[in-house]
């Protein structure tokens, strides 16, 4: 198992990507912490993924307060002694608009959340990285910082496309502590937001689901949409020494949709 006797933190669980990324760390071997907002849920999701409690510890968490990052990340040490990778999920993607359309609330929104955030979560980790001898941190992109989707999110692409600049800066910085960060882009993921959405389309436009399948896997030479736990794997690859060599990368999960 590729992260045997290792400590990860997931900030971000909810029902989709980031429970598929706490399960795939744990079937991996890892001891996990997963953080939300959402305390009933994500203790919830914790007894789900491990009903032992022996592997899996939650400690609720807004990415936008940077003691409750820091306590996410105490929670790991002070439950499994370590800490050796962080996973960053949480995110706000539910600002819809173009240029002309968003408002300026809608960009600060955005940005405190999807790259303060994400950088508070970093921050609160490199101590205990540190502390273990280095250790990965992972953050999730998103396609459209690239290829602008069907419905605009001018303001969410714009914060995903600033993290891959301080990625670079990160890894450049962190790389003399062995402390390597990567990050993962999906394209859509085939989890219960999709899921919602393909019969929403079906309903409304009249079609079937498998239609409206095809109509977003048109331009996947691999003719599927990838799952979240498609991408879950990925994110354990980085996770793990596997990818000890690597830091500063972006590996894409689009079943070819972008080549680059």
């Amino acid at each position: 198992m590729i992260l045997e006797e290792k400590t990860v933190v997931v900030s971000g669980v909810g029902p989709g990507l980031g429970r598929e990324i706490a399960a795939a760390a744990l079937r991996d071997g890892a001891n996990v912490v997963i953080g939300a907002r959402s305390e009933g849920r994500l203790k919830e999701i914790a007894s789900e993924l491990d009903a032992t409690g022996s592997r899996v510890a939650a400690c609720p968490t807004d990415i936008t307060d940077p003691a409750q990052c820091d306590a996410l990340m105490r929670t790991a040490v002070d439950r499994f002694e370590r800490l050796d990778a962080v996973v960053q999920v949480a995110a706000l993607d539910s600002l819809f608009g173009t240029l002309q359309s968003t408002q300026a609330d809608d960009w600060r929104k955005s940005m405190e959340v999807n790259v303060l955030g994400t950088m508070q979560i970093a921050n609160a980790a490199v101590p205990h990285l540190k502390a273990s001898g280095g250790g990965s941190i992972v953050l999730v992109g998103s396609q459209s910082m690239w290829l602008p989707p069907k419905m605009p999110q001018i303001a969410y692409a714009s914060a995903k496309g600033a993290l891959v600049s301080a990625m670079y800066h990160m890894a450049t910085e962190l790389g003399p502590d062995r402390i390597r960060v990567n990050m993962v882009v999906p394209t859509w993921m085939w989890g219960p937001m999709v899921e919602i959405y393909v019969k929403w389309q079906a309903k409304e436009r009249k079609l079937s689901e498998d239609e409206i399948k095809a109509e977003i896997t048109a331009n996947m030479p691999l003719g599927e949409i990838p799952a979240d736990e498609d991408v879950a794997d990925a994110v354990t690859f980085f996770c793990s020494d596997r990818s000890r060599m690597i830091t500063g990368e972006t590996l894409m999960v689009n079943a070819g949709e972008l080549l680059r």
